[in-house]
């Protein structure tokens, strides 16, 4: 049988470097909000003749708008943000880009007040931890007759931390490398990730239960390892399947749910990684008091006496 908890100190290294890279592309890039969080103005606009990027934004500049952040979305749509416009601004916009590029359709337009911006940030930053303290107290009750039940709620809890950072990183990255910005899309794509994510680890952990009660006398890592190698094939069979299904969504729905089906691309692979090797072997590593595992190469208690 595979010994995957075994291997738990080189999954722990692996999440580390993922989390140092995450972490280090947040605090140098930062995340790039979109209008629903920041006060500003935002249209999509399609011409009739052939546009490139570079002249919109020189005709833009001409228009005194120098600092708007453009994106081609889709084969013909340009994304523009730029500073809150006032229906009158807006209108001068349109004629300004008509007489210098051509006829376009506005097929989108949102200005979002600063008041607004502030007041959404605060209640997606609140949805997501009242999502994780609601996922905490339900794991913990549902393993209340387990060892210390409130562990494998707290395991959980740090699963999805990591599933959540992984998805922020990832965006960072590709704020800095294409300009992509976070919307409402985006923090529905993390509740998503956040519901998809405790999932899996449920059933890891509950194979762990109804192991236990079987066996109360059995090593417990022992026991981990292979509810773990008992339900992998599962894990991995539902996670592919709904890979299809968001990469479907990505390819073919277009830009309209754009950051949603990337930020379930991310979550689903960071969220299959975590309820397989990241949750379970740190209720191990929890339950035996062996946190010098963490570091590869090093052991613990249990596994001097053992001789390994």
């Amino acid at each position: 049988m595979f010994d995957i908890i075994g291997k738990r100190s080189w999954f722990f290294l692996v999440t580390a470097v993922v989390i140092l890279v995450c972490l280090g592309s947040l605090v140098a890039v930062g995340l790039k909000s979109g209008v629903e969080f920041s006060s500003g103005s935002v249209m999509t606009v399609d011409f009739e003749q052939e546009v490139d990027q570079a002249e919109l934004g020189r005709e833009l500049a001409a228009l005194d708008y120098a600092n708007a952040i453009i994106q081609r979305v889709g084969e013909d749509d340009f994304l523009i943000r730029l500073p809150r416009l006032e229906s009158r601004a807006k209108t001068e916009l349109e004629a300004g880009l008509v007489a210098g590029l051509g006829p376009l359709e506005v097929k989108e337009f949102d200005a979002v007040s600063a008041m607004v911006a502030t007041e959404t940030t605060r209640n997606a930053a609140i949805a997501v931890a009242v999502a994780a303290i609601g996922i905490l107290l339900y794991v913990a009750w549902a393993f209340r007759r387990m060892s210390h039940p409130f562990r494998y709620g707290a395991c959980a809890i740090v699963a999805l931390l990591h599933d959540t950072l992984v998805a922020l990183g990832t965006f960072s990255i590709l704020g800095g490398m294409l300009g992509w910005e976070i919307n409402l899309m985006f923090v529905t794509g993390i509740l998503a990730v956040i519901g998809y994510s405790v999932n899996n680890t449920v059933v890891v952990f509950d194979r762990i239960r109804e192991n236990l009660t079987k066996d109360q006398k059995s090593d417990f890592e022992l026991v981990v390892n292979n509810s773990l190698v008992e339900t992998m094939s599962r894990s991995l069979n539902t996670s592919l399947t709904t890979l299809f299904v968001v990469l479907a969504l990505f390819l073919f729905i277009g830009p309209a749910i754009q950051n949603f089906a990337v930020v379930l691309l991310v979550g689903i692979v960071a969220g299959t990684y975590s309820s397989l090797f990241i949750a379970p072997s740190l209720l191990v590593v929890w339950q035996q008091g062996e946190w010098s595992r963490l570091i590869p190469g090093t052991t613990g208690p249990k596994a001097k006496a053992e001789g390994r």
